[in-house]
């Protein structure tokens, strides 16, 4: 059973409770990820999850994982675009415990001076690695070149330079001015009572401000070319378009034309690119929604000989899907999706996620029965028209390794039937 409870100050609870379970999964959810940093403070939003287990007023570092990992429990955090997420798993009489570390977390971080300047060579070597791994790097480069000068083409990571220069007090400036009552989600599911989780988050967050939401600047979507040469043995290319947002009209169709392109061994481009023709190893259709814009890509890392063939090919089946699309893929991908989601409600840490990102991007949670119809009710109609809407938009081409071979973006774009909009 779902159920949410709003506190005095904005603060949103929610609940997924399933009494046969022995274990919760809890955290606090905040809507602020590095969309909402400017170029200065880019990567601040990580730094902060990071910092955040690093003391409180009363609870050193070891006082925060300690009594959880004693109790044979696990905690983590992340930061994406749009959310960072503090969150355990616990059995559920240690609920209250890990709920009070959590608060204290969030609230009352001290980000000690030196722990900061250690971190910031933690931040700083993992950086590092990232730049080792080309399908990060590619990444990268295909988010720059899709949102160019803006939040969202920026790094979640940060540059090291902002990392080295940044400072406690501006760290707690951007924490004030962000983590904003109205945008905080405190979630649980599994073996949760909600009245009393509810009561004990009124407690614990009861000096809590109350902050209005914060939103950060629109989206721009651009496209174009961006390539990068590296004297590495492996290209990863990223070719995409802008997609749909989380309430766009097209939303499921969008999501059955991804899983149908190229998610799983039964999709067209593993069938085509890597079971045919065997150009790459990894091949993958991605469907990536915000909530006032959103991206469709394909990502793929493929040898220096290879690209020559593999672009044309996959340009040839983006342009041939909308209009082949058979009954038989249509009813296949229904399933597969709809069991990627029923199977996902087995796990407490998809629910409480589920829950908290509901409600931060929807306002309310979004019941599973809801998302079936809807999924149900895309049709080739839909999928047709959702497929000629995305791919005739000006594309995105990001490649990193070996790129001398690459196609030309002005033949991309005749290959796509498309142009260029700058």
């Amino acid at each position: 059973m779902i159920r949410t409870t709003s506190l005095p100050n904005g603060i949103r609870v929610v609940t997924d409770s399933e009494s046969h379970f022995e274990s919760v999964t809890l955290g606090v959810w905040v809507g602020v990820g590095s969309r909402f940093e400017t170029p200065e403070q880019n990567g601040y939003s990580h730094f902060l999850e990071h910092m955040c287990f690093k003391g409180t007023l009363t609870r050193d570092m070891h006082q925060i994982t300690g009594p959880i990992e004693s109790a044979g429990g696990k905690m983590n955090a992340w930061t994406n675009i749009a959310e960072t997420a503090y969150h355990a798993k616990v059995l559920k009489s240690d609920v209250p415990m890990a709920l009070d570390i959590i608060a204290d977390m969030v609230q009352h971080a001290v980000l000690p001076p030196g722990e900061l300047e250690k971190e910031k060579g933690v931040i700083i070597q993992e950086i590092n690695m990232y730049n080792d791994r080309p399908d990060i790097v590619a990444e990268e480069l295909f988010m720059a070149c899709a949102y160019p000068n803006q939040p969202l083409g920026r790094p979640i990571i940060g540059p090291a330079e902002n990392i080295r220069n940044a400072t406690a007090d501006g760290l707690r400036a951007y924490m004030r001015a962000n983590y904003a009552s109205a945008q905080m989600v405190v979630s649980a599911a599994g073996a949760v009572d909600h009245d009393a989780f509810a009561a004990d988050c009124a407690r614990l967050f009861r000096d809590y401000p109350a902050n209005p939401l914060v939103k950060p600047a629109p989206a721009r979507y651009a496209g174009g070319d961006r390539r990068q040469n590296k004297d590495i043995e492996q290209l990863r290319i990223n070719l995409g378009f802008a997609g749909v947002s989380y309430t766009d009209d097209d939303y499921y169709a969008a999501q059955v034309l991804a899983c149908i392109l190229g998610q799983g061994f039964t999709s067209r481009l593993f069938r085509e690119i890597r079971e045919k023709r065997g150009l790459v190893y990894s091949i993958r259709a991605h469907m990536q929604p915000e909530t006032d814009t959103g991206l469709f890509y394909v990502e793929a890392g493929t040898g220096a000989k290879h690209i020559a063939e593999l672009l044309p090919v996959l340009c040839d089946e983006i342009v041939r899907l909308p209009g082949t699309i058979t009954d038989e893929e249509i009813a296949r991908t229904k399933t597969l999706v709809k069991a990627e989601w029923l199977m996902s409600r087995e796990s407490t840490a998809a629910r409480a996620d589920k829950c908290a990102s509901d409600l931060l991007i929807y306002g309310r949670v979004v019941p599973t029965e809801e998302r079936l119809k809807k999924l149900e009710s895309v049709s080739a109609a839909d999928l047709k028209r959702a497929g000629a809407k995305i791919f005739s938009g000006t594309p995105t081409l990001a490649a990193y390794g070996p790129v001398q071979h690459v196609m030309e973006y002005d033949e991309l774009c005749r290959r796509l039937n498309t142009k260029k909009d700058f």
